[in-house]
């Protein structure tokens, strides 16, 4: 599946409908942004069940803002709707594969049953 731009409707709609969503906030004038494009681009060619988004934060600035992006790249992963992975920096091709089949392999209801207890706690 080839990579999305996402702006702040469709990132929250993309979360919401798919199992597996790989986000990466970049800016055009980012150079480690640019060398970590082709490498994001190579994995959504690999992984046609995961949903890759970018996120242009100049574009989006609200959406970048509103989730606290203050270093780019970032990298957000999402299971199940559940925020599993944030972290600014560029990846190798190998250390990227290795971040996605990660998420890929979490149990969504291990990650549920976790969110519900945490949830639980907080509220007691």
């Amino acid at each position: 599946m080839a990579t999305q731009a996402f702006d702040q409707e469709t990132f929250a709609q993309a979360i919401e409908d798919n199992d597996t969503v790989i986000v990466d906030f970049w800016a055009d004038w980012c150079g480690p942004c640019k060398r970590f494009a082709p490498v994001f681009d190579d994995a959504s060619d690999k992984h046609p069940d995961v949903v890759f988004g970018k996120v242009d934060t100049e574009d989006q600035r609200a959406l970048a803002g509103g989730l606290g992006i203050q270093s780019i790249p970032t990298l957000m992963a999402f299971r199940g709707g559940y925020l599993v992975y944030r972290e600014a920096g560029a990846m190798s091709g190998p250390q990227f594969e290795e971040l996605v089949k990660a998420v890929k392999a979490l149990d969504i209801e291990k990650l549920k049953e976790q969110a519900n207890a945490q949830q639980e706690g907080a509220e007691a």
